[in-house]
């Protein structure tokens, strides 16, 4: 095994690790932290099902950006759709082949291949509205500026490869399922492919898995756990007794 091989490997476990610890860690927090006040944005849902709907909205369609800034959530709408694409464009690499694989992955190929295209064009977009709105420029810090700048280079990097400097994807297939399954298969550890660009793209890859865990970008899973998103305005029917209330209530009964 050569030393690209090995780093990149090894590079691959911790980033994995990190992300899926940590991220874990936050959404177990998000889970235990107590939200007793009803602070619903309003107009809020008066059932639990009209809860669900308004998250699928939100998450989907962007629904309260869409009513805020239109130019904004246009192109944030088309980087994270465009994300969800490429995403699902990659998850090729992590199938076994030899066995029966989803419809959906063939057909999702063509589509996750040009999304790199609005992909950058949604962050450019997200990265002027940093630069040169200010009042965006004024609460942005410089972790906001390096999602943004580390997205652009994956993205980047990724047409680079899939239209310019071609990179063996066979080969590289190979080395994932390799480091996957610990070279513990007939095949072993693969070679990672000779390319700088490649190297370049999962370096940028792998920093942004860090981070991720650390930084506003946790507003991914977040969203699902925001009281102003997820609470039924129920506040007259279920009425919150602070603990100190409830006991201050109980001295005073007969």
């Amino acid at each position: 095994m050569s030393f690209l091989t090995g780093f990149f490997a090894v590079f691959f476990y911790v980033a994995t690790f990190i992300f899926i610890a940590f991220t874990g860690y936050k959404i177990v927090q998000y889970v235990r932290t107590p939200a007793p006040l009803k602070i619903p944005a309003m107009p809020a849902p008066l059932t639990q099902g009209g809860v669900v709907v308004r998250l699928i909205k939100e998450v989907v369609l962007f629904y309260s950006l869409f009513r805020s800034n239109k130019w904004i959530w246009l192109f944030g709408w088309v980087f994270h759709f465009s994300l969800f694409l490429v995403l699902l464009r990659h998850f090729r690499y992590f199938l076994d082949l030899s066995n029966p694989i989803w419809f959906w992955v063939p057909l999702i190929q063509p589509f996750g291949k040009y999304a790199s295209f609005t992909m950058i064009i949604g962050l450019t977009g997200l990265l002027i509205r940093r630069i040169y709105v200010e009042r965006h420029k004024y609460i942005s810090s410089p972790s906001d500026y390096l999602h943004l700048i580390l997205l652009l280079f994956i993205a980047f990097s990724g047409c680079m490869m899939t239209f310019v400097v071609h990179t063996d994807i066979v080969q590289l297939k190979a080395f994932i399922q390799g480091a996957i399954t610990f070279g513990l298969t007939s095949t072993g550890w693969q070679p990672i492919p000779a390319s700088p660009i490649l190297f370049l793209h999962l370096t940028a890859v792998f920093l942004l898995m860090i981070v991720f865990p650390f930084s506003k970008l946790l507003h991914a899973p977040g969203v699902f756990f925001s009281p102003t998103r997820n609470q039924v305005d129920n506040a007259r029917e279920k009425r919150h007794i602070a603990p100190w209330a409830a006991k201050l209530d109980a001295t005073r009964q007969p």
